[in-house]
């Protein structure tokens, strides 16, 4: 067995086991719910996108209000407080950033078993919105919980969508990732974020929407708790595409483990974008400008199944039609109804 097998049934065998790719599957019972008969072609609302996008008219020109919402992990919360509450912003942001928009303003939720508990929450989320420059405008706090618990919501606005609906046969697929940071042990949480000035942080992030507006790239995910793998197969399955990725032309910093940096790494700055061919260039030069590690990691076919990549070799990870990931299938006519799209990813 060559050395790029092993490697590719390593990766494989942690992305099948990996808790934040397992954890999407279930967003499909919660679909169940919302659209009991599956009817996701003839639904006005798409579930599976980073925001909800609401169509906008008005005097000052058409666009879209995004509304979003992140849940935090308990264990996490309880024993990183203070960065819980600073991801809080961050990663909700991120989330506006992936549908080419601009944070507006947070809400947020914080319970917890007394006030010298929520205290360093509370801070970390302050912290974050300096940072950002995105103001928390009001919430719900309760002291007298069982146990801490964090919610964040946001809105935003864009004029014009990314999406993760739109990748199609053909698009490449290409990684933006901030190599710049470190992991949050013992969590893979990779921090690029709370050590920066928030001038910086800002300016990486309007790349998203000055790339939607320009036209460069028309789908794409920010990477979440599922890894780059995680996310790449979101994308594919909301765009009823397949997928490949080459593992190791996925931007990664040295002496990290590739299962672990491809499967369960949760950048504070990562996007998977689909990009056509004539733009590749184009994007990633924009990204490696501000120093963020950027590469074109595979391609979308038509072929509905995901395969990762390694030199000659090659492994299926994922069928989508025999096996549905989120069962997110959308329709792939018009990017948004008067009804809006609905995010559960």
């Amino acid at each position: 067995m060559s050395a790029a097998t092993q490697r590719l049934d390593i990766v494989a065998a942690r992305a099948r086991a990996a808790g934040g790719i397992a954890g999407k599957t279930d967003i499909a019972a919660v679909m169940n719910t919302l659209l009991p008969d599956h009817a996701q072609d003839a639904a006005p609302i798409r579930i599976g996108d980073d925001c909800a996008a609401i169509p906008q008219h008005g005097p000052d020109g058409d666009g879209y209000l995004l509304f979003a919402i992140e849940g935090f992990v308990n264990a996490f919360v309880q024993r990183m407080p203070w960065f819980a509450g600073y991801c809080g912003v961050m990663v909700n942001i991120s989330d506006i950033a992936a549908m080419g928009g601009r944070p507006t303003a947070v809400v947020d939720a914080v319970w917890s078993r007394d006030t010298e508990r929520a205290r360093p929450i509370v801070e970390g989320l302050a912290a974050a919105a300096r940072a950002y420059d995105v103001p928390v405008v009001g919430g719900h706090s309760n002291a007298h919980s069982g146990h801490e618990q964090l919610s964040v919501a946001i809105v935003g606005r864009a004029k014009r969508l990314l999406t993760s609906f739109d990748a199609r046969p053909g698009d490449v697929l290409v990684a933006a990732i901030d190599l710049r940071g470190r992991y949050r042990e013992p969590f893979s949480h990779w921090d690029a974020s709370s050590a920066t000035p928030g001038a910086r942080l800002r300016g990486d992030l309007e790349l998203l929407p000055a790339l939607a507006e320009a036209g460069l790239c028309h789908a794409a995910k920010d990477i979440s708790m599922a890894g780059v793998v995680g996310t790449a197969m979101m994308l594919a399955e909301c765009s009823r595409v397949g997928a490949v990725i080459d593992i190791d032309a996925v931007p990664c910093p040295p002496a990290i483990a590739p299962e672990r940096w491809l499967c369960d790494t949760f950048p504070s700055f990562g996007f998977v974008l689909a990009v056509a061919p004539a733009h590749v260039d184009a994007v990633v030069a924009r990204f490696q400008a501000r120093d963020i590690g950027c590469a074109a990691i595979g391609h979308c076919d038509a072929s509905q199944r995901l395969y990762l990549r390694e030199g000659a070799a090659e492994r299926e990870l994922w069928n989508f039609e025999t096996h549905p990931f989120m069962a997110c299938t959308p329709s792939r006519a018009g990017v948004a109804t008067d009804a809006g799209t609905c995010c559960h990813a």
